[in-house]
């Protein structure tokens, strides 16, 4: 029903935004060609417009000043709210901070570069601390953080990790995963098989519930590989059966729930979908460029 009342304002607002969207492809394409880059992003879902806006900024910048973009081969940019590098090594820029602030992030790669060597050094320790688990960042999962930030967070945890003298054999849990978290509580286990930790965690704690764990990690990385296809048939699958440009999910729904999502969506008759772009959420909305959103468990 929420369907039947909302298809002709989506396919109106779809049909306007359709000419920006071929301009954000192309300067999208023309940019990440020209400045050699791995991809150009966004963190927020931002509308068409805005996107254009943006890369129509970073295109003034190249043009005035292409001398300070000659470190960025190879990397991904993203449009955020604030400039500098992310945990995961991405350029970020702030989209509300001026051409100045971003010539500075961009003449200052260099350093962001000798720090993420060391970073991965800690990231090395805490390891070899920890029985040979890998700690990793996992950009939809965590928190958007600067290098800055997370090489805190984990000078941090290795600091209290050192200390407590934790007794885990060496390379016991090679193959198991981590993410640190400095807003959780608790440790858990994910449906992917890593380990979320918080940064305060007890270390008798946390060496108690990775041991208790352990095993069920392991069967979980081998099903995350076996869910990660099954998600992407069933997506192929619904958006063929539909003709929907295109279907995809917002990062906080789970690998699980749209899996369940899409099976029960295959049982209906929805003729209202065709050609239009479906995001699985957690709500219904319109988008202002027409993106349908509906949530993973609809009724």
């Amino acid at each position: 029903s929420w369907l039947d009342d909302n298809e002709a304002s989506a396919v109106n607002k779809l049909k306007k935004s359709l000419p920006l969207r071929k301009e954000l492809e192309r300067l999208k394409f023309e940019l990440s060609h020209q400045l050699q880059l791995s991809d150009i992003r966004w963190q927020r879902s931002w509308g068409i417009a805005h996107r254009c806006s943006q890369l129509h900024s970073l295109g003034r910048l190249v043009q005035q000043k292409p001398e300070v973009l000659k470190n960025v081969n190879g990397h991904t940019v993203v449009f955020t709210d604030r400039s500098g590098m992310s945990a995961a090594g991405h350029i970020m820029l702030g989209t509300m901070d001026v051409h100045h602030h971003w010539t500075k992030i961009f003449e200052r790669l260099p350093n962001y570069y000798k720090l993420q060597k060391r970073l991965l050094l800690l990231e090395d320790r805490i390891s070899q601390l920890l029985g040979g688990i890998q700690v990793i960042y996992i950009e939809e999962l965590q928190p958007l953080l600067t290098l800055e930030e997370y090489y805190k967070t984990l000078d941090s945890f290795y600091n209290k990790l050192r200390d407590s003298r934790l007794l885990f054999h060496p390379r016991s849990l090679r193959g198991l995963q981590m993410i640190l978290e400095s807003d959780r509580c608790a440790p858990s286990l994910h449906e992917f098989g890593h380990f979320t930790i918080p940064t305060v965690c007890d270390p008798a704690t946390l060496q108690w519930f990775i041991f208790a764990k352990a095993q069920e990690a392991r069967e979980n990385l081998k099903r995350k590989e076996e869910m990660m296809i099954t998600e992407k048939e069933l997506i192929d699958t619904s958006t063929e059966r539909f003709s929907l440009d295109r279907l995809y999910k917002e990062p906080s729904v789970s690998s699980a729930q749209m899996i369940d999502c899409c099976k029960r969506l295959l049982e209906e008759s929805l003729p209202y979908l065709q050609g239009m772009h479906l995001c699985i959420s957690h709500f219904y909305s319109v988008l202002q460029d027409g993106d349908l959103c509906i949530p993973w468990n609809w009724k």
